[in-house]
């Protein structure tokens, strides 16, 4: 049987998060690259629903302004009131009615702090609930330790006959590791009806969507269970501990996937990556690094040491060692570290160098050129095979704007070079050592700027007389004075 896209899927994203002591919602605290809320609205576009609505009501102003950038398509509804699991699934089919939407083929409901979901279990669990002809089907976990949780009490025939509270269960049901975890597949047709008929006789006077399933087997209908793999993806997030746990899940499970494609992780326990990553086969990545946001490794390309990449495309071959970059582009073959720092806009062409204590910020540097030490270049464009100087800097700040310089190709820049923007140095060119060069510098010129030197004999001896930079010196002089072969 083909698979048949769920009419809406609900996510439910209204609560306070209290436990997280916050004030960001829950839902927009990142893993891996992603808001909880962005994994699991990923996760469910998976599946390619027909309608995709999140619920929200803590902090709504900025889980809508964000749920608009990841997914424009996707509607939000308001839960003004938190009044439980089912009154939420409540608004967000009034909202849809309101739209002149009301779903008849399945609905998945699901949490928008559970970030490691796949689009895989939401679909195995849509098909487990079409092929069982389900009005309602949960998703389960077993779990090493159920403390807590409510058992799932199958019959005979595999369909679930009750959910029982942890503190309402017999010892024998106390035994089963079966649990809910939260995330339903519905009928879409039974389920407002049934919703209605859901109360808040309870401690807390909410309505909770468990319920919704006694009521439908109440109706003679079917309630079944679909086992999620691995009880740890349906873990949800109520404080920072969980979060660091769940970090370290999907890290760990983007490692693996990288590594079986055929990556080299040296040392994974020190090695993170974001969700939006992509990778060549036979990339190499070294302890210590985070590869963040679109950063993309190529083939054959060597990443780390304590290396931070954000956004940045390393080249085939190209080698990045103890560097931060974020919006960079390093080409074949190039090398970039240690100690450097890229900022975006930076471009190196390929087989060029940007060294040791060298920052770069919105600058291409052409083909085979080297900036190796010591060195600021901003908002620059550097032909290939040039050479840059030690302790060369780019002054392209005038105080109120940002100005260009232009070195050209195959040019030597002395060490200690300023170039006062906007300035250009033409081909072939050289520049003397120690140089402040604020005026352009034809192609094949010498450009010479500094001062000329001057030495003042004897001031130590006059300024200093009784230091030891007095008395080596006036050994150094006596030896000038004497003789060849005399003592």
């Amino acid at each position: 049987m083909s698979f048949i896209s769920p009419a809406a899927i609900i996510v439910l994203s209204a609560g306070a998060g209290t436990r997280m002591k916050s004030s960001t919602p829950k839902v927009l605290h990142e893993i891996c690259g992603r808001s909880l809320l962005g994994h699991v609205v990923t996760a469910a576009r998976g599946l390619d629903p027909d309608e995709l609505v999140v619920v929200v009501g803590h902090g709504r102003d900025r889980v809508t302004a964000h749920l608009a950038d990841i997914d424009a398509d996707a509607r939000p509804v308001v839960q003004e009131e938190q009044l439980g699991t089912a009154h939420a699934v409540d608004v967000a089919l009034a909202g849809l009615a309101a739209q002149g939407v009301e779903p008849a083929g399945t609905v998945i409901v699901t949490c928008g702090d559970v970030p490691m979901q796949t689009a895989e279990t939401l679909r195995s669990l849509a098909e487990t609930h079409a092929a069982e002809g389900n009005a309602a089907t949960m998703l389960t976990m077993e779990v090493p330790d159920p403390t807590g949780y409510g058992r799932v009490v199958r019959g005979a025939d595999g369909s679930v006959v009750a959910v029982v509270e942890h503190r309402d269960a017999t010892e024998e049901q106390r035994a089963l590791r079966e649990a809910n975890s939260g995330i339903f597949a519905f009928d879409g047709r039974l389920l407002a009806g049934a919703l209605a008929r859901v109360g808040s006789d309870n401690d807390q006077g909410e309505r909770y969507l468990p319920d919704v399933l006694a009521i439908l087997r109440e109706d003679g209908h079917r309630v079944g269970a679909c086992v999620v793999a691995d009880h740890r993806e349906v873990g949800g997030i109520n404080d920072r501990v969980q979060l660091a746990r769940a970090r370290r899940l999907l890290n760990d499970r983007l490692l693996e996937e990288a590594m079986l494609a055929g990556v080299t992780i040296v040392d994974p326990a020190t090695t993170w990556l974001d969700v939006t990553v992509t990778y060549e086969p036979d990339a190499v990545v070294h302890p210590g690094t985070q590869l963040l946001g679109a950063t993309h490794v190529a083939a054959d390309a060597e990443v780390g040491p304590g290396t931070r990449l954000r956004d940045t495309v390393v080249g085939p071959g190209a080698v990045v060692v103890n560097t931060v970059a974020d919006g960079a582009h390093v080409g074949a073959g190039a090398s970039v570290g240690p100690y450097a720092y890229l900022r975006p806009g930076t471009v190196l062409g390929q087989g060029s160098k940007a060294g040791t204590f060298v920052e770069m910020k919105n600058s291409t540097v052409g083909e085979g050129t080297k900036v190796p030490h010591l060195s600021y270049v901003g908002d620059a464009t550097i032909g290939d095979h040039t050479n840059i100087g030690a302790a060369s800097v780019f002054v392209n700040y005038d105080g109120e704007e940002k100005h260009r310089s232009t070195v050209g190709s195959y040019c030597s820049i002395g060490a200690d070079n300023m170039f006062v923007a906007p300035v250009t140095i033409g081909d072939g060119s050289y520049t003397a050592a120690g140089s402040v060069i604020t005026r352009d510098v034809p192609p094949g010129s010498l450009g010479v700027a500094r001062g000329q030197q001057r030495n003042v004999e004897g001031w130590v001896g006059r300024k200093r007389p009784e230091s030891d930079a007095a008395r080596a010196a006036e050994a150094a002089l006596a030896a000038m004075e004497r003789k060849p072969g005399e003592a």
